[in-house]
């Protein structure tokens, strides 16, 4: 791996589990020293990481970790929602193909069993750890099944956003299980090479999941988001939660 791929890959991550929090300095001399390169490499590293947004030139202090606000989910939502439809769609349209169709199948069947099972344990309060990896293995099968490179390599740059805002929620058992259940629905769907029933698989599970990031647990079942009846509107200009309010666990909506 070339200098400059291992630090972007070494910050990327940091930045989104949260070890370089928003408003850090990335400052050349001190992470070149940290992450043994030289600055050239480095500087290299940073420009990418800004063009993915998860980090901004400041003028007279350099690069610094960008802002995360959970007043970014709806917009960010609308585009996963759209982009992840439609890799549904792709993915189980290709389990009914004669070539390849398939091992498909039999992988997403295999992640659809993985997700049930998980479900109990996540309900007795289990370590998400394992959890957080099937969800990748989930949204990588469902990459490479969509057919569609384009499609993935910008689901790729949106789940790095995500996964910033996945550590502002709360940290639920419930809402852990609830959500395997709904990965487990989406693998069926797939498998069963059904694309409408896959895409609205995903789009109950999004729903669901913006409705636990935005801290609304009266959502959770209810068609459309509809408001909870004994519950008082959120005022429109409430100021939302955002990333300089530390927050000790993380939760995968």
């Amino acid at each position: 791996m070339r200098a400059s791929e291992r630090a972007y890959s070494t910050l990327r991550e940091e930045i989104v589990d949260g070890t370089l929090e928003p408003g850090t300095l990335l400052g050349e001399v001190e992470q070149s020293a940290r992450l043994g390169l030289s600055r050239t490499p480095l500087r290299e590293a940073l420009a990418r990481l800004v063009a993915d947004g998860l980090a901004d030139s400041s003028t007279g202090r350099g690069v610094v970790v960008s802002a995360v606000s959970l007043a970014d989910a709806p917009q960010l939502f609308d585009l996963r929602i759209a982009l992840e439809t439609l890799a549904a769609r792709r993915a189980a349209e290709r389990t009914t193909s004669a070539e390849g169709g398939s091992a498909l199948r039999g992988r997403f069947t295999d992640l659809a069993a993985r997700f049930e099972q998980a479900t109990s344990e996540l309900s007795a309060g289990a370590d998400p750890t394992d959890y957080y990896a099937l969800t990748r293995e989930l949204d990588a099968a469902l990459d490479t099944a969509s057919g569609n490179s384009h499609l993935a390599e910008s689901l790729r740059g949106l789940r790095l956003h995500l996964g910033r805002l996945r550590r502002l929620a709360r940290n639920s058992p419930a809402r852990l299980a609830a959500s395997a259940t709904e990965h487990a629905a989406i693998a069926r769907a797939v498998e069963s090479g059904d694309p409408e029933l896959a895409a609205a698989a995903t789009v109950v599970h999004l729903r669901q999941a913006l409705a636990h990031l935005q801290g609304d647990p009266h959502h959770v079942g209810r068609p459309n988001g509809a408001p909870h009846p004994h519950r008082r509107p959120r005022p429109p200009d409430a100021p939302h939660p955002t990333a300089t309010t530390p927050t000790p666990q993380e939760s995968s909506p």
